[in-house]
């Protein structure tokens, strides 16, 4: 069970998971120290960027937060400072907490940081990484999204959605396939909330544009449906209703 303790000095704030490290520094969220200690294996692409590194408690995804859409030409990576306990890397630290206390399969959190400056605030998220894992949308260009895998799927989010889970961006990029089974990752904006037909429905609304738009309709609608949604969604209802 994750022990939540919080470090402040003059650069802002960290959370971290006590029961994992006795302390985190700020130099644990700059890619520059892990490179310089040859701890930095990758920097893989997607929005701000994602950095793998090798720490003493196993590899870790080092996120920085990074605005997409029109803001980002103004906003960069600046958020604007509303508190403490409602920046963006202390409520999806707080949201994987509680996804792994209901055993639900997201990213395990390691640590978060925000680094505040007058107005406005920078931040990072530390997770444990999923090993051996593919996204599904990487599957779905190797062909291998199938009713079977499908299925799998909308049992994965009907977990989610039966514990009140509003993941903000459900989409194949943040559905992970690996042997130990499947995940949901990137939480940032999601939160807890009643279950509601309306807002569920919406998320797979948004999962459903996204296979299509990734090629998952390419043999044509029908071929789609009856290959790839209905069986997602007859297991999706079955684990909702369970």
């Amino acid at each position: 069970m994750m022990q939540e303790r919080r470090h402040e000095d003059a650069d802002g704030a960290i959370l971290f998971d006590a029961t994992l490290l006795p302390q985190v520094d700020h130099d644990w969220f700059e890619p520059a120290s892990w490179r310089e200690r040859g701890a930095l294996r990758l920097i893989a692409g997607g929005r701000g960027g994602v950095a793998i590194i090798a720490t003493e408690v196993g590899e870790c995804i080092l996120r920085h937060y990074h605005r997409g859409g029109m803001v980002a030409a103004l906003m960069g990576d600046r958020y604007l400072w509303i508190g403490a306990d409602r920046s963006r890397p202390f409520t999806e630290f707080r949201l994987l907490g509680e996804i792994a206390r209901r055993g639900l399969p997201g990213p395990s959190a390691v640590a978060a940081r925000y680094a505040r400056r007058g107005l406005f605030y920078r931040a990072d998220l530390i997770t444990r990484r999923i090993a051996e894992a593919q996204t599904l949308a990487e599957c779905l260009a190797q062909g291998r999204l199938d009713a079977e895998l499908a299925e799998e799927v909308g049992a994965l989010v009907g977990r989610f959605h039966r514990a009140g889970i509003w993941h903000a961006d459900l989409n194949a990029h943040n559905v992970l396939v690996a042997g130990s089974g499947l995940y949901l990752i990137d939480f940032d904006r999601g939160r807890l909330r009643a279950p509601a037909i309306a807002w569920q429905r919406a998320n797979l609304r948004r999962l459903r544009r996204s296979l299509i738009k990734l090629g998952a309709a390419g043999q044509g609608d029908a071929v789609f449906e009856q290959n790839i949604w209905q069986p997602l969604l007859y297991r999706y209802g079955r684990t909702l209703n369970a």
